[in-house]
């Protein structure tokens, strides 16, 4: 079955000077400011298109790693992972970084690596960003 989940934003004023909010509608987890600022310099307390970039790409993967873990048997008891989204004002988003750390036994640091670099690239939020480079890096605690 096919899920949708949906968020909206409220932008006021110019690029520069405006402003916005993002509301999470599907979860109810509430609003967000937004603004050029916190996008293309500091965040000063503001989200930005690529910290949500972020936490949609370190969740999915998480997922993702996890399962596959699992199907090979050595499924994980904790995965910590950080995406690291890169925006160059003129440019775009110039890349994705991610960083895992993983509670895994049974499994040696080849085989997390592989089991990293499957779910990097697989994960379907990296399969949304197919036009962005996605770069990884996993450790075991």
């Amino acid at each position: 079955m096919a899920t949708t989940r949906t968020a909206h934003t409220v932008w006021n004023g110019t690029l520069m000077e405006g402003s916005g909010t993002v509301s999470f509608d599907s979860s109810g987890i509430g609003e967000q400011s937004v603004s050029w600022p916190s996008r293309a310099e500091e965040p000063a307390g503001r989200t930005s298109p690529e910290e949500l970039i972020a936490a949609a790409h370190s969740s999915c993967f998480s997922m993702a790693l996890s399962n596959g873990l699992t199907s090979a048997g050595t499924p994980p008891t904790t995965l910590t992972t950080r995406a690291s989204v890169t925006f160059q004002p003129g440019t775009g988003i110039t890349g994705i970084h991610l960083t895992v750390e993983g509670e895994v036994p049974g499994i040696d640091q080849a085989a997390f690596a592989a089991a990293a670099a499957e779910a990097a690239q697989n994960c379907p939020v990296s399969q949304a960003l197919k036009g962005t480079e996605i770069t990884h890096e996993a450790k075991l605690a």
